[in-house]
């Protein structure tokens, strides 16, 4: 498997698919790279070479007890970055991997990135406090802790059957694969790496990040997501980058990966032509 190796030793596993300008992709919790399996096939199909990682402590790569955290996180992207010589990348992220790209860019800068896009993600900051009234109660994070504690193979299931792709919606279709899909993914990950990982996503102030961005930059959400809101995190990460533009998925899950990955494809695609 083609893996790179970080600083402290941590294997990263990646696969890259197609030629052509580059498209670099971050999952989310607690799953990996196969999560972007729809999109990279459709862009690589395009004339796009698409690379998506496995987080350290997720999926194929490494499980070390320490870095699982969003400095860290960045950090190894950099390597990822840096060690197949990318230039001129489109960063995208998906809900945690949308706050991975965001500390990228606050943590290096955007010498190698031509463009972003942030899908259903995390920033600038999912928990409530008296600055951010909007966010989620620290309750909610610590039922999610307390969850993959007690039985983190059922509340994967349980996430996934439930939130994540909206099957919980009144006349909802839920689709066993897609459950069964984000179950196995979760699996493989660290048990200890994927709870480090909770207070990651929750938790990291990714406000002054978002400041940093200076390149074109795309929000794509759903307005029914229950995973991540998108008052306090779309709508808000669109208003913090200069010029972002925003699109809304009205009556779309979190999952919009898989639930609107047609729709999904071609927002993208159209946003890469538009940067030449």
């Amino acid at each position: 498997m083609p893996t790179i190796t970080t600083q402290d030793g941590t294997q990263i596993y990646y696969k890259d698919w197609g030629s052509g300008p580059v498209v670099v992709m971050s999952h989310g919790w607690p799953l990996t790279a196969d999560s972007w399996e729809s999109q990279m096939l459709f862009l690589a199909s395009q004339g796009y070479r698409v690379i998506a990682h496995d987080r350290r402590g997720h999926g194929r790569s490494s499980q070390p007890w320490h870095g699982n955290e969003m400095d860290t996180y960045a950090d190894d992207l950099a390597t990822l970055i840096e060690q197949l010589g990318l230039q001129a990348i489109t960063l995208v992220g998906f809900s945690t991997g949308g706050g991975e790209i965001t500390r990228y860019i606050g943590r290096h800068g955007t010498r190698r990135v031509a463009a972003a896009v942030l899908v259903s993600a995390v920033p600038p900051l999912m928990l409530k406090t008296a600055a951010n009234p909007i966010g989620l109660p620290i309750e909610v994070f610590d039922g999610i802790r307390a969850g993959q504690v007690a039985d983190r193979s059922q509340l994967y299931k349980d996430l996934a059957a439930g939130p994540f792709f909206g099957f919980n919606r009144p006349g909802a279709k839920p689709s066993q694969g897609m459950i069964d899909s984000f179950w196995m993914q979760g699996m493989m990950g660290g048990h200890k790496n994927t709870h480090d990982c909770i207070k990651a996503f929750s938790e990291t102030d990714f406000t002054e990040d978002l400041k940093k961005f200076d390149v074109p930059t795309l929000v794509i959400h759903g307005d029914d997501d229950q995973v991540v809101p998108i008052d306090a995190a779309g709508r808000s990460s669109a208003r913090l980058v200069e010029g972002a533009r925003l699109i809304v998925y009205p009556g779309a899950p979190h999952g919009i990966t898989d639930t609107h990955k047609e729709r999904l494809n071609q927002d993208l695609l159209d946003f890469l032509k538009a940067q030449g």
